[in-house]
């Protein structure tokens, strides 16, 4: 008979937003009259730029074309996207990459899900708590988190990012192999400074840990000394990945498409104590299970790195943040303080009078009419947070902050 991979019975539920849209969907079911605002799941609502738009049909009428059809290519990627990619986020912050040490790929979730492939199942995993689903569900599905023991997996090193440690994971006191870090922070909203990151690269150094460093909102960084890139950091070549995504930068949530870094200094050991490529080994991963991002898509990618389409993006940034920006105020004005929406487009706040994060996003939808996110969907220090998105519309952003001063707790 078939038999299933029965990691999976381990995962907690339904994922974190399928719960939601679930939920959402009931209540719009019961009250059809209602208008309801999203800004939990983080999804996008700006069209994309012209630039891109431009390039997406150039590269269709291409298409169409016997001198200028293409079919399978690399499934490393365009070098036309690459060279352009390297050129302006890398080069221009005085990273020195190789072409091929960069992948293009359909998004960055698919990226920090597929590359624990590649690991040992019995390598200890460090994530933070409140952390994005995926990192922990993909590591449950592949049998290193153990079991569940009043809401965490015993085989898993949660670092506690709370309130009163500013949202920063602490440095671990023992060793681990693999290490999650995400910043600017879904959920908290929280950076590092380049010290802080620092230290994680030397604790990586000392204890040949590999860090799986999610830059996907890297783009709304707008302080000084808050890096924009891991490999900023001297070393960081040596022990990090780091996983970039056009999904919140450029608009590309339906379009989809991303790029992995994986320098060739990042050494993976075997049972022997061997070292090997990682490099070369997700190449080899990627070959054999992936065709590529299809070719429409990375001429119209191409756009969002070149000068014009830069400022076209930052304008879709500004746009999310002056979103992020009343959000925070508006929770400031109800005396409720927040984390986030400076250098990111999440608000993560306290939830009022003591209420869960559930109960808290039973009220917020059936008294205001506006759907957020459960911290504790994010982990066990997420419970009694709340997380907003400011990827909202701008005129669905002042209607909801107007009625939060409604609410009755």
């Amino acid at each position: 008979m078939i038999r299933l991979n029965n990691n999976y019975l381990k995962l907690q539920g339904n994922y974190l937003f399928s719960d939601i849209l679930a939920r959402v969907k009931k209540f719009t079911e019961e009250n059809p009259s209602l208008k309801v605002i999203k800004l939990g799941i983080g999804d996008v609502t700006e069209p994309l730029t012209p630039c891109v738009i431009k390039g997406l049909k150039n590269a269709v009428d291409e298409m169409g074309r016997h001198e200028s059809f293409h079919g399978y290519r690399s499934d490393q990627g365009y070098e036309f996207l690459i060279e352009q990619i390297n050129n302006m986020d890398f080069k221009t912050r005085g990273i020195n990459l190789k072409d091929d040490e960069i992948f293009i790929t359909t998004g960055a979730k698919e990226d920090t899900a597929n590359i624990q492939e590649l690991f040992a199942n019995d390598i200890k995993v460090a994530i933070t708590d409140p952390v994005y689903p995926v990192y922990l569900d993909t590591n449950i599905m592949a049998g290193r988190a153990g079991n569940l023991n009043n809401g965490r997996y015993d085989k898993i090193l949660y670092l506690e990012c709370t309130e009163e440690n500013n949202y920063s994971p602490l440095i671990p006191k023992q060793r681990v192999d693999l290490i999650y870090l995400c910043f600017p922070n879904n959920p908290t909203g929280k950076v590092l400074n380049k010290k802080q990151l620092a230290e994680w690269v030397k604790y990586a150094k000392e204890n040949k840990s590999l860090i799986l460093f999610d830059a996907a909102y890297e783009a709304f960084i707008k302080e000084d000394d808050i890096p924009h890139s891991i490999f900023e950091i001297e070393g960081a070549k040596e022990v990090a990945v780091e996983f970039r995504s056009l999904s919140k930068t450029a608009g590309f949530t339906g379009t989809r498409c991303a790029y992995t870094i994986i320098p060739k200094q990042v050494m993976i050991y075997d049972d022997n104590g061997n070292a090997h490529s990682l490099n070369k080994l997700w190449n080899r991963r990627q070959s054999t299970k992936f065709n590529g991002v299809a070719y429409i898509i990375q001429k119209g990618a191409y756009h969002v790195f070149t000068e014009s389409g830069r400022l076209e993006v930052n304008k879709l940034i500004d746009y999310y943040l002056g979103n992020a920006k009343i959000i925070k105020q508006g929770l400031l004005s109800l005396n409720i303080k927040s984390s986030g929406g400076i250098n990111s487009p999440y608000i993560w706040f306290k939830t009022p009078s003591g209420l869960s994060s559930w109960d808290f996003f039973s009220i917020l939808l059936a008294q205001s009419n506006v759907v957020g996110t459960p911290g504790v969907g994010f982990g066990k220090c997420g419970e009694g947070y709340f997380r907003l998105s400011a990827f909202g519309k701008r005129e669905d952003v002042e209607e909801a902050v107007k009625r939060f001063s409604s609410l009755k707790f």
